[in-house]
Parts: C-alpha cells; structure tokens; sequence
C-alpha cells in the first residue's frame, strides 16, 4: 500500500495538543496517541476512509482487525455486546492494558475496522491522555501501534516519527509509554474467556479474577486468512536484523539482547548489547522491549542474540512479541 505524502506536526500532549487531536480524529485525520502500553495510531473507527487511511499509512493488512477504544465501560457497551465474562474482566480491570473481544453491534463501528467479523475487540485505555482525546473526540476510536506493519512496535513520539514521518497527520508527545507491551487479549465471545494474545496485563492476574484458567488458542494466525483480533500474524514485531532466540552463545555480526546480566559466551564480540531489566524485573524488562530492539538494531548487526528469559507473568507477554521478531518473514 501507498499513501500520498502529508506533512506530521509534533505536539506536546497539553490541553491545546489533545483539543487539536480530538479534531483532526473528528476530521478523519490520523493522530498517534500515547497509551500505557505503546503509541497508537488513531482515527475514527465509524468512518470506512479514515480506516483505510489508517490501513495505508501502516501498509496493514486490511484483514487485521483494529481495536475500538472508548473512554469507559458505558461507551463500550454501545460498541459490542457485553457478555457476562467480559463484564466482570471490565469492571476489574478496565482502564488497563486489556482487550476485549465481544459481538459487535454492526452500525456502532466501520466494517473496514472490524476487517468484515461479526466480533469487535474492545480496550478502555488507562492513559490520561488517551482518555482526555477519546472524551474529547466522542466517538469510538481505532487505534493499532503507530508504526509501519510489522515493525517493532513505538514506545515514545521520536519512534513513532521515524515510521510515520509524512504519512499520519498528527503526533501526540506524552514522553515514553509505562507498559511497553500491547495489551493482553480475550475472546470473550464464548462462554469461557479463551486467551488470543498475552500482553500487559498477566495471565495469572486474569485467572486469579476469574476463578479458573483461561482456554488456550494458538498463538499465531499462520493459517488463517482473518485473524480474531489484532497482532496475530506470525511475523511481527520485526526488526532488520535477524532475531535468534534463546542463545546460548553470541556469534560473530550479531548484538546481545539479555536479561538480569546475562553475558553468554561470545558477549565480549557483541556488535552491541542491551539489558531488558540488569535488575531482574520482568516489568522493566516489558517496559523496554522495543525501546532496545530498535536500538540493537540501529547498531547495524546483523543479527540479533536473545538470551532465554523467565516464562511468568510479563515474561509471557515478552516471550510472544519476541517470537513474533524472530518468525520467518
């Protein structure tokens, strides 16, 4: 896909900045809005031309769904019909890093946006910013990461222009994103909440609220011509250098992304190195996943070595985005 060139102003996320967001969105402009999570690119999710702007300034798959976002839980009930599960996920933990997917209500949102499903996938965004646009803006807003499709996914407004740059109207700076994952998503469409795609809220916090485990899916849609909901393809996540994953060692050409201060055999060669948490912590870690994707790969390696890291909690969501990364392409 292509998209004609439009010149990105860059503004502070003060009460002029969110007022003039709120109008270009109304406009069927495209604005990159801050989240806890990361950086979306925003347009009216009602209106089938500003989705398909959004589509062509991503070079998105148009069967990949977008996610409806919505300041509350009342504007998420006139978005898609919440089932009795999802009410209760909502109430605990929205605003969150939490999707929702549920039964649409058709005429609530663009078809385009929803990439033909009977189901919307739902987030009510923790964000002060993204609230205060979504108020101001009164209407459902799509909101996929603000980069190009496929790429390592923003955490601040200096990543979202070196994507963007000439291809979205507006970005949004509220300095660096708090999460540093996307969020974690439900089908929600059933009777029992089946996980589509970890992410910032953890699998043992949603089972613990629950009451029960949470059903399985296959993490990816490598089979399927129209995913569920957002970031399921296989490849995605991606950086120019190659990402291997659970290194064992660092070879020649390659920089070392590690955890905790792990330094395998071979890190004294490393092209660069970067240290997700040097602490340990699997939050810090999420919080800066593609921060240091982006830097490992402006060092020019050629390939990148990631050392195994833990499999709870967060380090699940890490775990997705990074085998996304390394997917063949």
């Amino acid at each position: 896909m292509t998209t004609p060139p439009r010149p990105t102003r860059h503004l502070p996320a003060d009460a002029a900045g969110i007022a003039e967001a709120a109008r270009v969105l109304r406009d069927g402009g495209l604005v990159a809005l801050p989240t806890e999570t990361v950086y979306g690119l925003a347009c009216d999710a009602t209106d089938p031309r500003a989705v398909a702007s959004l589509y062509a300034a991503k070079g998105r798959p148009s069967f990949n769904p977008l996610i409806a976002h919505v300041p509350d839980v009342a504007a998420a009930r006139r978005v898609g019909h919440l089932t009795p599960a999802a009410e209760a996920l909502a109430a605990r933990f929205w605003p969150g890093p939490l999707t929702l997917v549920v039964p649409a209500i058709p005429e609530a949102t663009s078809e385009l946006a929803r990439a033909g499903l009977t189901s919307v996938a739902i987030r009510v965004p923790a964000h002060p910013v993204a609230q205060a646009v979504l108020r101001a803006a009164g209407r459902p807003i799509a909101a996929p990461s603000a980069n190009r499709s496929g790429h390592v996914s923003p955490t601040s407004a200096d990543h979202v222009m070196a994507d963007l740059d000439g291809r979205i109207d507006l970005v949004l700076d509220a300095g660096a994103s708090r999460v540093g994952v996307e969020s974690t998503i439900l089908d929600c469409t059933g009777d029992v909440p089946v996980m589509l795609r970890p992410g910032g809220l953890a699998r043992e916090a949603i089972e613990e609220a629950l009451g029960a485990p949470l059903a399985a899916r296959a993490p990816v849609a490598e089979d399927e011509d129209a995913p569920l909901a957002p970031g399921m393809l296989a490849s995605h996540y991606a950086p120019n250098a190659r990402v291997r994953l659970d290194a064992g060692d660092v070879r020649p050409g390659e920089a070392l992304l590690t955890f905790a201060g792990a330094r395998p055999p071979g890190s004294e060669g490393a092209v660069a190195v970067a240290d997700l948490s040097p602490s340990g912590d699997l939050t810090e870690a999420a919080a800066s996943l593609f921060a240091l994707l982006r830097v490992l790969d402006a060092s020019g390696a050629a390939g990148i070595a990631v050392v195994t890291l833990p499999g709870h909690g967060l380090g699940e969501a890490i775990a997705d985005r990074l085998r996304r990364a390394a997917a063949p392409r």
